[in-house]
Parts: structure tokens; sequence; C-alpha cells
């Protein structure tokens, strides 16, 4: 009996994570990006691959530097239907992206983890971590 009980609050714990993270999830677009450095935050060090840049709404002078969000695809916002993967991925702002067309632009790895590429560009939630 005690087992059967353990499973229902697991079952719970995972349903309300869930719905947490869907009200508390920022909505955007990400687009993607190939060359890491030099970066607006770290200039010619490289941080990895798992990386993203900010548009102007989210830049704030820089003040988003080495913080770390975790990224959803939510939909497609072209003709290339099913973008998603399903996955997640947490990313590490490091440069700026004046115009470039989305909230995040993301490591062409990152992206590829969360969505398929070809589509280009995405609907995302994120949320600071």
């Amino acid at each position: 009996m005690k087992m059967r009980m353990n499973f229902h609050h697991l079952v719970m714990v995972v349903i309300f994570t869930s719905l947490v993270y869907v009200a508390l999830g920022i909505n955007g677009t990400a687009t993607f990006y190939s060359n890491y450095v030099p970066s607006a935050c770290y200039g010619n060090t490289q941080e990895g691959v798992m990386i993203a840049a900010a548009s102007d709404p989210l830049w704030g002078g820089g003040s988003i530097c080495g913080k770390y969000f975790k990224v959803i695809c939510t939909g497609p916002t072209n003709p290339v239907p099913h973008p998603c993967t399903g996955k997640s991925v947490v990313v590490k702002l490091v440069d700026h992206c004046p115009g470039c067309g989305g909230t995040l632009d993301l490591s062409k790895e990152a992206f590829a983890t969360i969505a398929n590429p070809v589509a280009g560009v995405i609907k995302i939630d994120y949320i600071p971590v």
C-alpha cells in the first residue's frame, strides 16, 4: 500500500512541476548562430557550445551576461512541420544579437538539441535557472 501511495505522489509531483514550468516560462522565439568568438560578454574567451546571445530587449546593457536559461521549443513559426524534439537545453548568455530576429539567438548545437535547424526560427519558452 505504501509503495502505491508513493507512486501516486511521484506522479503528482511530475504533473505539478510541468505545470509550474509552463506557468513560469517566458514566451519568445529563437534563431541560431555558429560563430561564437568574440562575444560581447567574454571577448575571445570560448565559453563552450551551449550558449546564447540576447536580443535588444533582454540585453540590458550587458547585465544579462553569464546568466543561464532553460529553453524548450514550443512550436514552429514557419511551414516546417513539427520542428521540436521535445528536449530542453540550458544555455549561458554570452553575447548580444542586435536585430537577430529572435528573443534568443542560440548556438547551433543548442538549437539542434531542441529543434530541427531547418526550421530556422522557432517558438520557445525560457526560464532563468
